[in-house]
This record gives C-alpha cells, structure tokens and sequence, in this order.
C-alpha cells in the first residue's frame, strides 16, 4: 500500500565508528533517494545541454524513480522508453511522449504504445516494414538503430555489439539509402563509459554511417554516459559533441542516460538480522536480498559501498560477508571491515542504490520488496511506498 505525504524530519546524520541508528525513523529495508544529490546531477546534465546545443532525455530503464519525475522534467529535455508500461509511466507522471526503442514491438500494444511517443526507433527492417506506416500516420518521427560493430564494454551482457547481437542493423544490411520515412539512427554501445569512449565511438559511426547521417534529422546516441559521475571530464564530453555537430549542422543530438540521472543519489537501508559464524568467515544476515533487491551486483558484477566500512577487508579490524535473506547459495556479497564488530540490530546503509535496482527487483522466494522514499531538500523523509503480500502475489 502506498503512503502519501508521510514525512518526518531526520537530523543530518554525522560520521561514527561503527554503523549506529543515523537513520532510525526509516523502515528497514527502504530505498531511499535524496533529492539534493539528484538536483546536483540534473543541473549538470542541463548544463551539458545548454552547453553542446544537445537534448538529454531520462532512460526509465535505469531510473524509473517517477516520484521525482516532475522535478526530473524542470532540467531534461524528456524521456527514453523501451516498452509500453515505460512509456505510459513517463506520460504519465512526466508529461511527455517518449522516444521509443524495443528490440520488438508487440502487435496488440502498438496502438496504445504509439499514442505515449514523439519518436520511434525500430531494431530490423522486418520491424520497419510492419509498424511504419501506423507510426508515420500519427506523425511519429521514425528511426532505425545501428550496430556499429564497436563497443568497449568488457561485460559480454551488457555489449550489444557482442558477435551474433541482435540489437540494431549492421552498416553492410543498409543500402547507399535509408528507407522511406526515416527520419533518426538510433545507436547504444555505451555501458558506464565516459566522453573519451565516447569519442572513439562517434569516429566509428562516421566512418561506417557517414553518408546516410546527412540524410537524417536526429541521431540519438543511447545510454551509458556517466556523466555525473566525479571523475567524467564534461569539458571534453561537450567539445566532442559541439565538434560532431559542427560537422553535421543537420542533425539534433540527442543522449539518453539512466544511470546519470540517478547515479549516487541515494541509498538502500538494511538491518543486520544474524551474524553467522561460518569456517573462520563472519556472515552478517541482511533484511535485503543481493539477488532480489540488488542484481547487477551479482550479474554486472560490482561490489557497493556500505557506509562506514572498508570496502577490502583490513587486518586486524573486524570484517564481514553480507548475505541476503533469501535461500539461494549465492545471494552474499563481502568481505567488508568495520572499526567496531557489528550487533544484530545495527543499521547497514548499501550506497548508491537508486539506479538499476528498484527497476529490477524481485519478490523471489517471498521476500518482501524494500519500502521506498526519499530524503527531501530540507533533509525531511518522505514514505511513498510499502509492499506486502499483495504485491508478492501479484507477480503470481
């Protein structure tokens, strides 16, 4: 059940040697955003815009935090969907059509899908001959996306350019012209890379898409641009940009970012349940699931920062595996050290929890989903969201 204008006032919490209540009046476990960080993050990413001359538009893939869409709407130029329940929430909640992309499009949903969206990129040819001219007849602007048989991306699951991919249509399957009505090129090769990346791509696709980018009006440039993270030199992100532009005067820009948008901008709180003392390893039980709340930290894979902790074990200081609360073998991740040993009961804050991991929670094994909420401007905690067994059973 959903709770709306719950708020309660949290004192700005103050560094401490082992992980104490900072944050008691929040439910265990609670995603929760803060909305200063999100604004440092969208002015930056507005200044990029004004800046390069481009558009930035929020990829709900990768932040579908909807709560803090209208705030999100003040300093973006939209919203990227790639299903129809993406593109009705950003109607929705944000007040924009969307650009589309899905590697396929669904005959029975089309209509409704169309009537969210401003642009519409198709994956093959097939899928172009089947839905263009719907989408054409209700002044959509069409596009296709490419593969440009580059990408640096070390993760195989997260490389769409990986031999065999089936996103998006090589340069040797396009003629010398684009299809009737196209008007975009759609390419997404980027996972978390910064400008430099960036650049070495753009090379690429001028090279292999160079004269059919003249032939277009947009040319979207996908995810994958962390931006806001410290060390991204923005500088050289918007001279690369305002350099491609320069060269194809026709084109409007465009970059879609999840993670930016919700990157560093919140955190998941958890309570210690157990400390398990398993062949010389201490196992700190979680009331989250690794597997459940928190995938890519399984599948990408990363190890996330807990507040208060070393993130390698140190010698001589206590040190902990975290594990889930789930039954599978795997949901654990570790080892941290801790200046003091942890108690049942101790408050564990993972950080960076808001961009992809509320979008890919599960209900496996029963357990519940995490509340969510957000830390306002004035510091004030905001109760959105809580689950229960409805929403266990829902997913049945």
């Amino acid at each position: 059940m959903a709770y709306h204008g719950m708020n309660c006032t949290i004192s700005h919490f103050h560094m401490s040697i082992r992980p104490q209540a900072v944050f008691p009046a929040i439910p265990s476990p609670c995603f929760v955003l803060e909305e200063n960080l999100l604004l440092k993050n969208l002015r930056l990413l507005q200044r990029v815009q004004q800046e390069a001359g481009i558009e930035i538009i929020c990829a709900l893939k990768g932040f579908s935090f909807y709560h803090e869409f209208p705030l999100v709407r003040q300093y973006l130029a939209g919203a990227t969907a790639s299903s129809l329940h993406e593109a009705r929430l950003a109607f929705e909640e944000m007040k924009v059509k969307c650009h589309v992309y899905s590697p396929a499009y669904l005959e029975k949903e089309f209509e409704e899908l169309a009537s969210y969206t401003s642009h519409l990129s198709f994956n093959s040819l097939n899928q172009y001959q089947q839905f263009y001219h719907r989408a054409a007849q209700k002044g959509i602007s069409c596009g296709i996306r490419i593969n440009p048989e580059y990408a640096e991306v070390e993760t195989d699951m997260y490389n769409p350019c990986v031999p065999g991919s089936r996103l998006g249509i090589r340069r040797s399957d396009i003629g010398e012209t684009l299809p009737e009505g196209i008007e975009g090129l759609h390419s997404h090769t980027l996972c978390e890379n910064d400008s430099f990346v960036l650049e070495r791509t753009l090379a690429v696709i001028d090279e292999k898409f160079g004269d059919l980018l003249h032939q277009i009006k947009w040319l979207n440039l996908g995810g994958g641009h962390l931006i806001t993270r410290a060390d991204y030199q923005v500088d050289h992100l918007i001279q690369v940009l305002t350099r491609f532009k320069a060269k194809y005067p026709n084109l409007s820009i465009i970059l879609e970012p999840g993670s930016a948008v919700g990157w560093q901008t919140g955190f998941l709180k958890s309570t210690v349940l157990d400390i398990v003392h398993s062949a010389g390893i201490d196992v700190a039980i979680l009331d989250v699931s690794f597997a459940a709340h928190m995938p890519d930290t399984l599948e990408m894979p990363y190890k996330p920062r807990i507040r208060f902790a070393d993130s390698e074990p140190v010698a001589g200081k206590p040190t902990y595996r975290f594990g889930g609360m789930t039954c599978l073998a795997g949901d654990y991740y570790g080892d941290y050290s801790f200046d003091e040993p942890l108690q049942i009961g101790d408050e564990i804050i993972l950080e960076d929890m808001i961009h992809y991991t509320m979008v890919k929670t599960t209900t496996f094994n029963g357990v519940n989903l995490p509340s969510i909420g957000k830390l306002d401007q004035d510091q004030n905690f905001v109760l959105f969201k809580s689950f229960g067994y409805e929403s266990f059973k829902d997913r049945l």
